[in-house]
């Protein structure tokens, strides 16, 4: 897609975003509550907290730096080409979680959200987000990146409810697996399906704004899809399909 036709197609914040308006009744009296679901990295984000964290690691010398860097790379790469094996990349992923006491990990992914992620929220994500709170809806971030990286970047952006890959705990240390179904591709609308069940809510009204072809399951789960700075497979799809497509990543609206 050229640039001009990609610029032709991208709707402006204020034109997608919703606006406070009535909802639905709900069959209990009680005033029902449309979702605003939020992919993470590249999205919210103008960056990939996993495949920074990793090089964080790194640098921290909490892992073997040229070697690991090297993998991580290649993960990230196929994650881009739509390619990842979720579980070979989550062994890899998480096994330094395991390797190390939770207090030093801590301790580094403080240091890593304020130095790496804060520098990295894109402009126009406060004010999206801000404007779905206005609406009334219910904010939650979907990621495939796993709980112990994504939870204080979900505090720092205000977001209560957070779906991600969860890390397995005994005994209050990390065992390096993944815990129940990844949060990625399809995973993710299972997860999420799970979480409305338990939440007492539905998609009725939804929101999803992703960047990935990964996230095309949910994208086509949901009422309002958005495309935001997507990649080329994401962007073609959703011109196809009549989907917006934004940015967040220019100047703050």
């Amino acid at each position: 897609m050229t640039r001009d036709r990609l610029a032709r197609h991208r709707a402006s914040l204020y034109a997608v975003a919703p606006r406070a308006a009535p909802r639905r009744a709900h069959p209990t009296g009680r005033r029902a509550v449309a979702l605003a679901l939020f992919d993470l990295d590249n999205t919210l984000l103008a960056g990939d907290s996993d495949y920074l964290w990793g090089g964080f690691l790194a640098r921290e010398g909490l892992v073997d730096g040229e070697a690991y860097e090297r993998e991580n790379l290649r993960y990230y790469r196929a994650y881009q080409a739509g390619e990842l094996d979720i579980h070979e990349f989550l062994r890899f992923a998480l096994r330094p979680l395991a390797a190390h006491d939770p207090a030093l990990l801590e301790a580094v992914r403080e240091r890593f959200v304020a130095e790496t992620i804060t520098p990295i929220v894109a402009p126009g994500t406060p004010g999206l987000l801000e404007r779905h709170r206005t609406a009334g809806d219910r904010l939650a971030i979907i990621t495939a990146t796993n709980r112990f990286v994504t939870g204080p970047i979900a505090a720092l952006l205000g977001i209560d409810d957070l779906l991600a890959t969860e890390p397995q705990q005994v005994d209050g240390r990390y065992t390096g697996e993944p815990e129940g179904v990844p949060c990625f591709r399809e995973g993710k609308v299972t997860r999420l399906h799970a979480w409305l069940e338990a939440e007492d809510l539905d998609l009725k009204g939804s929101w999803f704004y992703s960047d990935s072809l990964n996230d095309l399951p949910l994208l086509e789960a949901v009422d309002h899809p958005v495309a935001v700075d997507p990649d080329a497979t994401l962007a073609t799809t959703a011109t196809e399909r009549g989907w917006p497509i934004i940015s967040l990543r220019g100047p703050a609206v």
